[in-house]
């Protein structure tokens, strides 16, 4: 399965699973990303953290180990 870290700028893709335990599951849910939910990949840094995308209707900046947590399709 394919993780939010590995999807190219430009893409659209849609939640799987969220990985990760605890605060960390909980403060990724609180950012609007769940289940069945569509992300589309705005940007990438130049040395690739942090990767900034659009969720629900607005912008979102994830850090690589944070978009590790996040399956795909």
């Amino acid at each position: 399965m394919r993780t939010l870290r590995e999807v190219k700028v430009g893409e659209t893709v849609k939640v799987v699973k969220l990985t990760g335990e605890g605060a960390i599951k909980r403060r990724i849910m609180d950012m609007g990303i769940t289940k069945g939910t569509e992300i589309y990949v705005r940007k990438v840094a130049p040395l690739g953290d942090p990767v900034e995308i659009t969720v629900r209707g607005y912008e979102l900046s994830l850090r690589k180990a944070d978009a590790e947590m996040v399956e795909v399709e």
